[in-house]
């Protein structure tokens, strides 16, 4: 009989051993969340700083609530067919959440299809699909700006300047404003809504306005220097405002001025407005060799893609209006 019942407490302890291990493993696996993030290109600074952003947040988290959180980066290197590629491997890998840095915001209804037929949340940032593609599916949202509000308030810097010194804007006193605009990515809403809106302020307000010229510097810094050398070669100085989709081309721009005031021992210093606030736009800002900025915030970006992702990947409900979150602008300017 004493041997029956000690046969029965082993037994007793086996049992919940095995139910406390079992418990355990739940508790495990429940412990790690994998988001999966693809960047459009990696190489470009504000993209850049919105992935850094993401990883610090998911750092943040893991430490707050003790759940580690795995956030992959990968880089499709303005390849819609490697980010293709990309989106099925993580979808393969049942990764929790997928964020996506479009490369060609007109084709995202492929990805959409993928993920909802997955099951997989998806969370577009920075560059906005197309309004249709965003209803195809009650999983899909978007982080990002309002490209038109930062055309408006590049307008409206250049616009508290001339109202405060006409003279540091029109400064041939001809009684309009020369311009040229250096435009971001072809076809990107960004690029288009940016130019437009920053030129409708001014006429807007009334101010005259004359084109000299713009061209396509693909956000890069590299490019603007190049453009930037062509204009000077082109018109000298008679650009007194320069609009710039972005800072990376804003600050192209600043250094090839520069170079070209040293060889020709000149002071040419037009209105140059960036966008993005990225750390070397507001150190050029600083240093007297930019105007201004408008602030898209990618540390605010980063920050709301994964809370949104983070909050998906555990079940709790996301409210957020049409499932679009926009993060709002602000201006810099060199005082």
């Amino acid at each position: 009989m004493k041997r029956s019942k000690g046969k029965m407490l082993i037994n007793l302890i086996l049992i919940n051993m095995v139910i406390l291990i079992g418990c355990s493993s739940v508790k495990g696996e429940e412990k790690e969340i994998r988001i999966g993030v693809t960047l459009y290109n990696q190489e470009d600074i504000f993209v850049s700083s919105i992935s850094k952003a993401i990883k610090e947040k998911a750092k943040e988290i893991e430490e707050e609530d003790g759940i580690r959180i795995v956030v992959d980066l990968l880089d499709a290197k303005v390849n819609m067919f490697e980010q293709n590629n990309q989106v099925e491997n993580l979808i393969k890998q049942k990764y929790d959440v997928i964020c996506v840095n479009i490369v060609d915001r007109t084709v995202s209804a492929t990805i959409i299809d993928k993920c909802k037929k997955a099951n997989i949340p998806l969370i577009f940032f920075n560059r906005e699909i197309v309004e249709d593609d965003m209803k195809r599916w009650d999983k899909v949202y978007y982080v990002g700006t309002q490209a038109k509000e930062a055309g408006q308030m590049q307008g409206e810097i250049v616009i508290d300047k001339y109202k405060n010194n006409k003279s540091s804007v029109d400064k041939n006193n001809d009684g309009k404003i020369q311009y040229a605009i250096l435009e971001g990515e072809q076809g990107h809403q960004d690029t288009t809504l940016r130019t437009e809106y920053c030129i409708k302020t001014l006429y807007n307000e009334g101010i005259e306005l004359e084109k000299l010229d713009s061209e396509t510097g693909d956000w890069r810094q590299t490019n603007a220097q190049i453009i930037m050398k062509d204009w000077l070669d082109k018109y000298e100085e008679k650009i007194e405002v320069i609009f710039s989709n972005n800072d990376e081309m804003a600050i192209g721009a600043s250094e090839e001025i520069e170079r070209f005031n040293k060889k020709n021992k000149r002071n040419y210093k037009p209105v140059i407005i960036g966008v993005d606030g990225t750390e070397e736009g507001l150190k050029a800002i600083k240093d007297g060799n930019l105007t201004g900025t408008v602030i898209s915030d990618a540390k605010e970006q980063g920050i709301n893609i994964l809370e949104i992702a983070y909050e998906l990947s555990i079940g709790e409900e996301v409210n957020i209006d049409k499932n679009i979150l926009r993060i709002p602008h602000r201006k810099v300017v060199n005082d």
